[in-house]
């Protein structure tokens, strides 16, 4: 059974920070690119991060590049955020998808939605 399981999140000031988990299980995830997105209340979902299966190529939204770090550890990826601000308060979702392109589609295109995602995991940044 495919699996893609979240973990941390919550509540936190601005200037905090909060990690992510997210693991795989039931699949190959070693050959898939794995993948943070977001939605805020009232807004389309974006792309967040992602990276290769090698875990040597990562891509990030340009709201989130310097504070947020993606990374990955066997059939683990992790989202570190660092510098939080209110606008990152959104559902974040965990994502995996064999294709680059596919998951680089699915950061502009808000309603495409493929491969395995996450149950999501709340984040709330307060000032």
């Amino acid at each position: 059974q495919v699996k893609l399981q979240q973990s941390g999140g919550g509540s936190v000031q601005a200037g905090g920070s909060l990690r992510l988990s997210c693991a795989a299980s039931g699949y190959t995830s070693s050959r898939h690119w794995m993948a943070w997105f977001r939605q805020a209340p009232g807004k389309e979902r974006e792309g967040v991060a992602a990276i290769s299966p090698s875990g040597d190529t990562t891509n990030y939204a340009d709201s989130v590049k310097g504070r947020f770090t993606i990374s990955r550890d066997n059939a683990n990826n992790n989202l570190q955020m660092n510098s939080l601000k209110p606008e990152d308060t959104a559902m974040y979702y965990c994502a995996s998808h064999p294709i680059h392109s596919t998951i680089l589609a699915m950061f502009t295109q808000s309603t495409l939605r493929a491969g395995y995602w996450g149950q999501g995991t709340q984040v709330t940044v307060s000032s």
